[in-house]
This record gives structure tokens, C-alpha cells and sequence, in this order.
């Protein structure tokens, strides 16, 4: 069942667009790697995919009865975002914010939701710990758990691993593919085409030369050995 159909998308800002042209669909379960060269316009598309920012020309759809709150987003991490004085169950609870419309707290079901995300997340024992004294890894850690409160059925990921060392990186990639084999679609943007080829079940290539298919086709394309 497809959840995004891209058709005859064109970004950029202004008139001046740097993707032209791009159609893809994503279907429920795929695992979607988006690569190219720095300022292709990976970032874009991930927020334009969400609504976040309008195309250019073109369109994207939603199917399979998605809705804009049952997709949760994982941003690249700013120096400031890094320091923010909170705890890490505050942080990860503030994913529920989608699911509490005009109400001022968070009720029981939001609760148990963040502390089911930070069991998956292995960082139960971090609750009450400060967000910005953890490492580069752990604070990615609870912000994917932020993003599991809001995504039910679609998780969005901008450059997940950057920053953290080999050991912590491999981590993060296991724990993702654990949620797409649990049924959640991911698409993650990379700057490394080696996660792509090892996890996704599709490639999306954007910047001078388009390409969207399933590894394998990536694969026999570009002749890598498999």
C-alpha cells in the first residue's frame, strides 16, 4: 500500500529549482535511503515530504489513510539542541504534544507511550538524567524516542548518525531497522551510501543524475557486488 506518491516534484527556493522533475512512491514497510551530493536537497525533500515546506511544482499525497500526526521526524541537531536543559523524559514526552490538541499535560496514555520509546531506545535509565549531559549517542537515542511518540506509522530521519563515533552509529542503524521490521516505513537521508546498501529496501539518489529503485537495482546499476 503506498503512503507517499511524489509526482513531478520540483524543489528549491525562489525560481531557481535544484531537483526537477522526481517521482517516486514509498508503501508501508519500505525503508527508503535518500543520498547525493551536499546541497542536493535532501533536507528539502524530507520537509516537504512531511508539509513542513511547499514544492516548487508538483505534488505529494498521502495514502493508505496516513495523516500528517502518525509520522514523526528526526531533524539534524543543532549546537543549541545539544545543550537544551531538560530531562530526557521531558524531551522524549514533548514528541506527544501532537496527541494533546488544547490540553495543558500529558495524560496516561502519552506517559506510558514515552516510557514504551525509551524502553525500545534502551535509555530507561536515563529519565531523569539532564539531555544535554549525555553523549553524542545517547542524546540521539532519545531523540528518536521523541520521534516514536508522534510517528505510528512513518518515521523521518535527516542525517541520524552525524556526529557519533563508528560504535554508536552501528547502534543507531540496528536500532532503526528493529523499527521497520516492526512495521514502521522509514525513509532516512545519508551522506554515506553504505547504510543504504546494507539496510534499506530502497534508494533514492537526488542531486545531477535522479535515481529511485530498490537496492538491488541500485546495486546492478552502479555495479557493486552483492
Amino acid at each position: 500500500m503506498v503512503q507517499f506518491a511524489c509526482q513531478n516534484l520540483s524543489l528549491g527556493y525562489g525560481a531557481n529549482a535544484f531537483i526537477s522533475g522526481l517521482n517516486f512512491e514509498v508503501s508501508a514497510g519500505d525503508y527508503l535511503c535518500v543520498i547525493g551530493e551536499n546541497g542536493s536537497g535532501k533536507s528539502t525533500l524530507l520537509k516537504t515530504m512531511l508539509g513542513l515546506l511547499p514544492p516548487l511544482r508538483g505534488s505529494v499525497s498521502l495514502g493508505s489513510g496516513l495523516v500528517p500526526s502518525e509520522m514523526g521526524y528526526l531533524p539534524q541537531q543543532t549546537a543549541a539542541q545539544r545543550d537544551f536543559p531538560a530531562s530526557v523524559r521531558e524531551v522524549v514526552l514533548s514528541g506527544c504534544q501532537g496527541r494533546c490538541g488544547l490540553r495543558p499535560f500529558y495524560n496516561g496514555s502519552e506517559k506510558r507511550l514515552a516510557a514504551e520509546a525509551m524502553r525500545k531506545m534502551g535509555i530507561m535509565d536515563l529519565a531523569r538524567q539532564c539531555y544535554r549531559e549525555l553523549s553524542g549517542g545517547q542524546q540521539q537515542r532519545v531523540l528518536l524516542a521523541r520521534a516514536l511518540c508522534a510517528a505510528r506509522k512513518a518515521l523521518f530521519l535527516d542525517e541520524p548518525v552525524s556526529g557519533l563515533d563508528p560504535q554508536s552509529a552501528a547502534e543507531m542503524y540496528c536500532v532503526i531497522e528493529e523499527l521497520n521490521r516492526g512495521g514502521i516505513t522509514v525513509v532516512m537521508v545519508s551522506h554515506d551510501i553504505a547504510p543504504a546498501l546494507e539496510y534499506a529496501s530502497h534508494v533514492l539518489r537526488v542531486g545531477k543524475s535522479l535515481f529511485f529503485g530498490t537496492k538491488q537495482e541500485y546495486m546492478e546499476r552502479e555495479g557493486v557486488g552483492i
